[in-house]
């Protein structure tokens, strides 16, 4: 029995990037020659262990051959006469399928290193088309490496393609797909993933909703890009460079998805798109696992964005109304990632990369200003049952005396719509 650490820590390491975690192959021994070491299984499709002390993953070495459609489809070979080639040729990307021995020499029959070198994501074999949640994986690879210069090769894009009309990515479970999704939010460049995923054709599978958006006019004036779908993905990748929060970069993707079904006849124009969006987004959630502090702060910004853009020509109380709204008094933590989501939003747009969101700026003092109102400062004649509309009364007042010496001074900025 031979064990040899694999996959993406022999990736990262020779990327000179951070190890997150190690797995391990195990050639040439059984699931009993383990469990009898203290390795605990834990494998339901195929044997996998954990290590007794460091916890980490032992599986055993394995083909695997294609018996249906989908992620589930296959039947597993783990006896002791498959051998590490095999075992690393059933993986997805060259630069997945790299071993290291208990020598430190490495182990790369697929030549993954050169693919590291040429910074390409490259498929193994025609058994990548056989696991549609690899498209996946690609994309999500892409969007984690992109800053250090990988594409997907020309050949894995034109196999994920066909792969795509062949109606493998129809199969995809919705928790897998958000699991990777996920993934790819957290990352570095969370919107090319989208980007890889709609040159390839599957976005029009997995998220018809963002892809329905791409060639989707908006004013010139106020978007300069013009195309909804382009200003979704630039003010996804703001929101990436400004905050490490997936809900934060969920809400971003998610905020204009009601323009997609605007009537042509109003195009560029879109009325009344952030109630049709809350709509949309409801459907989308409902489809996958999605958090409900995601949901909740991605409703918020789909029907508030617009009003939060639009802060200096609000009245004070239709400002004290919005942060009620959006439940910034109770909850200030959730406000700053709405006002997050639409800063992502306002700078998304060709030229507007580098502007300062003035808006943020007046919705943080109007916010202080009404969260420094209590009932104490009522005084003995407020407790009654106007109690609540004179508390209402005196935070628009604290709104507008705090606003009045700041919007005067404010920059002039074009406002996004």
């Amino acid at each position: 029995m031979k064990i040899f650490a694999v996959g993406g820590a022999i990736r990262d390491e020779l990327l000179k990037l951070e190890v997150r975690e190690r797995d391990w192959a195990v050639v040439g021994g059984s699931a009993q020659q383990l469990i009898a070491k203290g390795y605990k299984p834990v494998g339901k499709d195929f044997p996998v262990f954990l290590h007794p002390k460091t916890g980490e993953e032992y599986a055993l070495a394995r083909t695997e051959r294609k018996v249906g459609p989908g992620y589930h489809g296959f039947s597993f070979d783990t006896s002791k006469k498959v051998t590490l080639v095999e075992d690393l040729g059933r993986r997805d990307l060259t630069i997945n399928a790299m071993a290291r021995d208990s020598s430190g020499n490495i182990i790369d029959p697929y030549d993954g290193q050169t693919d590291l070198k040429n910074r390409l994501l490259r498929h193994i074999s025609p058994a990548f088309s056989e696991d549609p949640l690899r498209i996946l994986r690609v994309a999500r690879f892409a969007a984690r490496f992109n800053k250090i210069g990988f594409t997907v090769a020309k050949e894995t894009q034109k196999l994920m393609k066909k792969m795509v009309s062949a109606g493998e990515a129809d199969s995809l479970k919705p928790d897998r797909v958000w699991k990777e999704t996920e993934k790819a939010l957290a990352g570095p460049t969370p919107e090319v993933y989208f980007k890889v995923l709609r040159d390839c054709s599957a976005l029009s599978k997995v998220f018809p909703e963002i892809n329905d958006l791409f060639g989707i006019p908006q004013p010139e004036k106020w978007h300069p890009e013009v195309d909804t779908g382009v200003h979704t993905l630039m003010a996804l990748g703001i929101a990436a460079s400004l905050t490490d929060s997936v809900a934060v970069r969920f809400a971003t993707l998610t905020h204009d998805l009601g323009k997609a079904t605007s009537p042509k006849e109003t195009l560029p124009k879109h009325h009344g798109h952030e109630k049709r969006s809350v709509e949309i987004l409801n459907v989308f959630c409902n489809r996958f696992p999605i958090p409900k502090r995601y949901r909740e702060l991605a409703v918020a910004v789909a029907q508030q964005h617009g009003m939060a853009h639009k802060v200096k020509e609000l009245k004070p109380s239709t400002i004290y109304k919005l942060l009620k709204n959006i439940d910034g008094l109770r909850r200030p933590e959730r406000f700053e990632k709405f006002i997050l989501a639409c800063e992502a939003d306002a700078r998304g747009r060709t030229g507007f990369e580098n502007h300062h969101y003035y808006q943020a700026d007046l919705l943080r003092i109007a916010l202080n200003a009404a969260r420094e109102v209590s009932v104490r400062d009522l005084g003995n004649i407020e407790h009654g049952p106007n109690l609540g509309e004179r508390l209402r009364e005196y935070r628009i007042k604290a709104i507008h005396h705090a606003l009045a010496d700041k919007q005067s001074n404010s920059a002039s900025e074009i406002t996004p719509r």
